[in-house]
């Protein structure tokens, strides 16, 4: 596992670079580095209005008496979002915006519910519930 997350650092962090690299060539050195400032602006923005949506939203259904699965697993992925648009660099920034628009998140939290599903399916995850 330790492997796996460590190439998976050096590769996100060369194609940062790379990206970064790129784009400063095409639109010159300070217009990048506006341009990252920038995109973390607008990512904290986006994560807070979308976060306060989020938790609404959860408060509504416990009041309810509902679980709030879908939601929390939007706040997870909120979270994530956020997270990766204040990391400088483009690649983590196109991730992160398409964790926050409402509609790909929920196209993702589709994929990632039915992911999970299959895996406790299969056996390769177990629930446990104590009574």
């Amino acid at each position: 596992m330790f492997r796996f997350f460590a190439i998976l650092f050096v590769v996100a962090f060369g194609l940062e670079l790379w990206g970064l690299i790129t784009i400063g060539s095409w639109i010159g050195g300070w217009n990048t580095v506006v341009l990252v400032i920038l995109t973390g602006i607008l990512g904290a923005w986006l994560a807070k209005q979308q976060g306060m949506q989020v938790f609404r939203m959860v408060q509504h259904q416990l009041s309810r008496g509902q679980m709030p699965t879908d939601s929390l697993i939007d706040g997870v992925l909120i979270l994530i979002g956020g997270i990766l648009l204040l990391l400088p660099g483009f690649v983590t920034d196109v991730i992160g915006l398409v964790f926050l628009i409402p509609y790909t998140r929920m196209i993702i939290r589709h994929l990632l519910k039915r992911w999970l599903w299959n895996l406790i399916s299969s056996g390769r995850v177990q629930l446990f519930f104590r009574r």
